[in-house]
């Protein structure tokens, strides 16, 4: 049989983008159809828009690699959540990087009781693999009806039955489960690729190393964040010990900071709250309703480039977040109102379990520090993306 979507010719297109040194695809120039790797056929299947309902979505859809693995679309929601393969459902939440995800823990209580780590926002997979298929089922993402709808779509396609028996074994599609299994190595597998997903060649790092001279104002943020006055490293430092390389910026824990409610996405400000974003308590293993409203602490890696921010996208601004954060701290008109609206705060979703001790331990960010600061977090963008600043930078001016 042949791929019965007859873009799948465009995917080799889509195969040819590069980074730097990297490219994400290579020109199969042998004679059999399969390919060498699991990470390359995981490639190929993460640009494949024939493993969603209507063969026009693919995971490059939701997370574009020319933008960081994000969905850069507006979705004609100021690109909070993303848009189904249906072409009319909207997600939930907003579609976060998978840059450096490799480095989130498997989702576990540790030694304090407290939860970590897991994938999506409310650590709901335990592994990258079992996050990598989930999408492709989900109703309003991708869309296929079955795990078994989706093997029948990688058996319409010659390279890949000819590369997932090569990979993993002759018999591998005598069992659906099996196939999905492989399909999911496959997807985290590619997703794993330290020079795509996870270069660690940000100006930061180039610091570290000593090929970069941070300026004035980029080490005034620097020191700012590391100071603990500010009270960023308490969620967005994951080696407390050692501020060095590898660093993702995240303790991968789970918190209720208050978020407001994104009413562009979903009016659900006059819901009862347990009709709203639970966050932690969305999570299978979870019933503890002090947990609802928690969620995962995102990596900062590219984070001026992957906005809008927070679970829900509420903000279009990463100042905007860092401005937010005095809300608590502080009670000035200035603090309690939205630059970006020009009102007050909207409601969090979930109020009874906002960390408030937590929020009210550091100190506010004000005019040349908030400036500073956002310099620093500038300096945590892979190489390949600095040229998105730039862009960003002349459609500010």
């Amino acid at each position: 049989m042949v791929c019965r979507d007859p873009r799948f010719v465009a995917i080799l297109a889509l195969l040819a983008i590069s980074f730097s040194n990297t490219s994400l695809a290579q020109t199969q120039t042998t004679k059999s159809p399969a390919v060498d790797n699991i990470g390359e056929l995981g490639r190929l299947l993460f640009f494949d828009p024939n493993l969603s309902r209507n063969g026009n979505q693919s995971c490059a859809s939701c997370h574009n690699p020319k933008h960081a693995f994000i969905d850069n679309h507006d979705n004609s929601v100021a690109g909070a959540v993303s848009i189904g393969d249906d072409g009319h459902s909207l997600g939930e939440r907003n579609a976060a990087t998978i840059t450096y995800a490799q480095f989130t823990p498997e989702f576990h209580i540790d030694t304090n009781g407290d939860h970590v780590g897991g994938f999506f926002r409310d650590g709901r997979e335990t592994s990258l693999s079992d996050q990598a298929g989930r999408p492709i089922l989900n109703p309003i993402e991708m869309g296929m009806l079955s795990k078994a709808s989706v093997v029948e779509r990688i058996l319409e396609n010659p390279v890949y039955v000819a590369s997932f028996k090569k990979l993993f074994q002759p018999s591998i599609f005598s069992s659906v489960e099996q196939t999905y299994k492989a399909i999911e190595h496959s997807l985290s597998t590619f997703e794993r690729i330290k020079a795509i997903f996870a270069p660690f060649d940000s100006k930061y790092d180039r610091y570290l190393a000593g090929e970069y001279n941070m300026t004035k104002e980029e080490e005034l943020g620097r020191k700012l964040f590391f100071s603990g006055l500010h009270n960023c490293n308490t969620c967005h430092q994951l080696d407390q010990f050692n501020v060095g390389f590898s660093e993702t910026f995240s303790n991968y824990r789970f918190y209720n900071i208050g978020i407001p409610i994104n009413t562009t996405v979903s009016d659900n400000s006059d819901k009862p709250a347990k009709h709203r974003d639970q966050g932690l308590l969305s999570h299978p293993e979870v019933s503890n309703t002090a947990l609802s409203g928690k969620f995962k602490v995102p990596t900062l890696r590219n984070i001026a480039v992957t906005g809008p921010y927070m679970h829900n996208g509420v903000f279009n601004e990463l100042r905007t977040v860092l401005v937010f954060y005095n809300k608590y701290i502080i009670r000035n008109k200035e603090s309690q109102t939205n630059p970006e609206t020009g009102e007050l705060w909207a409601d969090p979703e979930i109020k009874d379990t906002i960390d408030l001790d937590l929020l009210k331990q550091g100190q506010p960010l004000f005019g040349g520090n908030i400036d500073a600061m956002l310099a620093f977090l500038l300096t945590l963008t892979d190489k390949r993306y600095e040229v998105l600043l730039k862009e960003k930078e002349v459609s500010d001016s």
